[in-house]
């Protein structure tokens, strides 16, 4: 490709925009996976009395924008738990439950995984 040097200038912006959105598209894909086995993995692990809570982690996108996306990890059937069960809590008779850290694990070990993911798709 051959370009004047007055276009110089615009044909470089025409190759950086192109290069933006090829870097979203790749970064909002690698998060709706990691976010999809972030939700996984979570049930996974959860404490598993009923089976009511452990079934209830989805995810979904909150927002997405052409350079941005935003995605959520949540409880749908007792998100009231989250924090009880992450942290434990006091009894009604005195005496307290001991959380059983099932959230905070993944999500470290899975932020970890998303930074080594965008760095491979950046290559």
């Amino acid at each position: 490709m051959s370009v004047k040097v007055d276009d110089l200038a615009k044909a470089i912006m025409d190759e950086l925009y192109a290069y933006s959105d090829e870097v979203s598209d790749a970064l909002k894909e690698t998060i709706k996976e990691t976010a999809k086995e972030t939700a996984a993995e979570i049930r996974e692990n959860a404490p598993k009395n009923t089976g009511e809570y452990k079934k209830g982690w989805k995810h979904k996108v909150a927002y997405e924008s052409s350079s941005d996306i935003r995605t959520v990890v949540y409880n749908s059937t007792k998100p009231q738990l989250t924090h009880l069960l992450e942290y434990g809590h006091a009894k009604k008779n005195g005496g307290r439950v001991e959380g059983k850290p099932h959230i905070r694990p993944v999500d470290e070990k899975l932020e970890r995984k998303l930074e080594g993911k965008i760095k491979v798709k950046l290559k």
